[in-house]
């Protein structure tokens, strides 16, 4: 009953917002076919590490990053779904007020949800299960290529390899692990979900 329940607050969360969900706000600096240099603005996540595949680590991460947005925090405030759901290799996380991460081993993996706009550091509540990480990410650049379809080992390796060659041809430098993006929900049809591969990036 319990997971039942889960499911059903998942699917009116998410699937009542899915075609309008908050993204962070960026500029495209550059565009090139399905690949974007892009500028964030600083955005607050919450995230948690978690250990598996990369396909388990999604599923996985959801949960506990879920359940805090659905009210398990002090002092039981709900809060709005954004998109995308990301997920990168875990990486040692330091603990100020709550946090992210350098690769930690193949089986780590940080999965996060980025925070409405509207919430502060000061603002947004406290999770109550300490796996529930909140941390403040500044101003940074990232390099993007955008695919639907499904998202699995093949794909991501070759929208990956892909952009690593476009980044180290066209002048930027590498700056930190790759971030697997993920935009819809679990029930969009495969063709019609959208992801996307970034890199951070600086310009040389």
């Amino acid at each position: 009953m319990r997971i039942l329940a889960f499911l059903s607050a998942i699917f009116s969360l998410w699937g009542g917002q899915a075609m309008a969900a908050d993204e962070p706000s960026h500029t495209v600096l550059r565009s090139e076919g399905d690949i974007e240099i892009r500028e964030y603005a600083s955005m607050i996540v919450a995230e948690v590490e978690v250990s598996g595949s990369r396909e388990e680590a999604g599923s996985r991460g959801f949960r506990p990053l879920a359940d805090y947005i659905f009210g398990n925090n002090a002092p039981r405030q709900s809060i709005d779904m954004t998109a995308p759901v990301t997920t990168r290799r875990g990486q040692s996380i330091d603990m100020t007020a709550p946090v992210t991460s350098t690769p930690s081993g193949d089986d780590r993996w940080t999965v996060a949800f980025i925070m409405p706009a509207e919430w502060t550091m000061e603002t947004l509540p406290r999770p109550n299960n300490p796996a529930v990480n909140i941390r403040e990410v500044p101003t940074h650049q990232m390099a993007v290529i955008k695919f639907r379809g499904r998202r699995n080992s093949e794909t991501i390796g070759q929208h990956e390899a892909e952009l690593t060659s476009w980044i180290a041809a066209n002048g930027y430098e590498v700056t930190g692990e790759p971030v697997y993006a993920s935009y819809s929900p679990p029930w969009t049809p495969i063709p019609f979900r959208r992801h996307e591969v970034q890199i951070p990036v600086s310009a040389r």
